[in-house]
């Protein structure tokens, strides 16, 4: 119907719980008529709201995919009014490869939407989710974290939409996924993204960025599986009360918020993520490797706020972002 070669090997409109792939045919040197298998779980009981849970969006991120196979392991269809599509690892060779990009194609998923069907791997995988998977779902979370070369405070995120209805449906979903942080998100580049994706359709979004490293922790992991619950409790779809902590409101206004590196060096961070920094402030020293003796270059903070991001590694290189600033609201 949309063209697109993937075939669920599970049904989505049948009540139960069925586990199963998303099946890409890929042809390659060690498998002719092989497969891109990208697991998949639905979980269905009755008429109600519909939510799509993704994760492993980029391959090196994994409270989402831990997050979501430890639900799709316990979510009973009693449990639950209406449907539950759970997709741990949407870009699922480059989980395999421990990767942002697939290793196949080195395709971005998240700057890939709309994708084509009969484009590259990543392609149809993109092009699959926006034609077949948000289509379906009432609320949509992507869970991400920075990776193996950002490092952010916890925290859930819904951008600023010119629809302001569905703007506050989608801080409210935020709010609810309770995360210590939470995030009015400016993104560098929103073209090809799935958040983009599915708020042009629409959907209440939520997005996250749990922390990074290119690891995760029984911290940001607890984050992962309880914002789950209380999004699927939010909307109606998992019954019982939220559970809430206090969560701290973040915004970022404008570009001013980015720090970008203009040298490559070893990175001396001067302040430390959720710490407060003054506009003008030195944010980050960056030392040469080349040679001993001469002075580092000191980068400033634009504005006035909290360290919500960082470079991680410890060197870095021209044009990398080297911080990010949000406001406390």
């Amino acid at each position: 119907m949309t063209g697109n070669p993937i075939s669920p090997t599970i049904p989505f409109d049948q009540d139960g719980i069925h586990h199963g792939f998303l099946r890409l045919p890929y042809s390659r040197d060690d498998s002719a008529w092989g497969s891109v298998m990208i697991p998949i779980t639905v979980v269905r009981n009755g008429d109600g709201p519909t939510a799509l849970l993704t994760g492993g969006n980029h391959g090196d991120e994994y409270e989402g995919p831990i997050a979501l196979q430890q639900l799709a392991a316990t979510l009973k269809p009693k449990d639950i009014r209406g449907r539950v599509i759970i997709v741990p690892a949407l870009n699922h060779p480059a989980l395999l490869a421990g990767s942002r990009t697939s290793p196949i194609d080195k395709g971005n998923l998240n700057r890939s939407f709309p994708g084509r069907p009969d484009g590259t791997v990543t392609q149809k995988i993109a092009h699959f989710v926006d034609t077949v998977l948000i289509p379906m779902a009432d609320i949509v979370l992507d869970y991400h974290s920075g990776g193996k070369t950002l490092d952010f405070v916890p925290f859930a995120a819904a951008h600023v939409l010119d629809n302001k209805d569905q703007q506050a449906a989608c801080v409210a979903a935020m709010q609810a996924f309770n995360a210590p942080y939470s995030a009015t998100m400016l993104e560098i580049d929103s073209i090809g993204m799935l958040d983009t994706a599915a708020e042009q359709k629409g959907k209440v979004f939520v997005t996250t960025e749990l922390g990074g490293g290119g690891t995760a922790t029984a911290r940001s992991i607890g984050m992962a599986k309880k914002g789950a619950r209380n999004l699927l409790k939010h909307a109606g779809i998992l019954s019982g009360e939220l559970k809430l902590n206090p969560s701290v409101t973040l915004d970022m206004p404008d570009g001013d918020c980015f720090v970008f590196c203009e040298h490559s060096g070893m990175i001396e961070p001067v302040i430390d993520l959720g710490d407060e920094i003054a506009e003008g402030e030195v944010i980050a020293r960056v030392w040469q490797t080349e040679r001993s003796g001469a002075a580092p270059i000191e980068y400033r903070a634009k504005r006035s706020g909290i360290l919500m991001a960082r470079h991680f590694p410890g060197l870095v290189k021209m044009g990398d972002c080297l911080a990010v600033v949000a406001k406390v609201v």
